[in-house]
């Protein structure tokens, strides 16, 4: 398949992008990280962050296009969510308030900071995240889908630019 926007080849059409660490991650000093894993990350004892993902529906698929991105959580909830990490059930837990920790570069406003819940999974799935409804293009596109030739825009824009 060729990218629509620069006629490069992509083998693939990726839907689902992620990003290592919570944007602050990179913003501190390494010997104050304190801890970073696929899931979980503390920056000073003070910052907590969980990983999780934004589905957003694709128009006319049964399939989802999958952001794999970072939230900041109280330190109670992320002490929580650790507890029941491996939790049979942990499922009917509560959504945790959070403050979304990673920027989209190829949204037109910052993606940072904005308002989520974070919804616990079955034991082994990570959190799905729904983002506050407000007018950001990325909440709108949670909310209403996005069609296959922004699945390729967004291929074009991470491989690309």
């Amino acid at each position: 398949m060729n990218c629509p926007h620069c006629d490069n080849e992509l083998s693939e059409l990726p839907l689902c992008y992620g990003i290592e660490a919570p944007h602050y991650f990179n913003l501190v000093p390494e010997e104050q990280r304190t801890e970073l894993t696929g899931d979980f990350c503390v920056i000073d004892e003070q910052h907590f962050f969980i990983r999780g993902h934004i589905e957003i529906p694709i128009v006319g698929s049964n399939e989802k296009f999958i952001w794999s991105v970072w939230v900041s959580l109280s330190e109670e909830n992320f002490f929580r969510a650790n507890e029941l990490l491996l939790v049979e059930g942990r499922e009917e837990e509560e959504p945790y308030f959070g403050w979304l920790s990673t920027e989209l570069s190829m949204y037109p406003i910052s993606t940072l900071s904005l308002k989520t819940m974070v919804l616990t999974q079955e034991v082994g799935v990570v959190p799905l995240i729904e983002l506050e409804q407000t007018d950001h293009s990325l909440a709108i596109e949670q909310r209403d889908g996005i069609t296959m030739e922004r699945v390729k825009e967004i291929a074009h824009l991470v491989y690309h630019v």
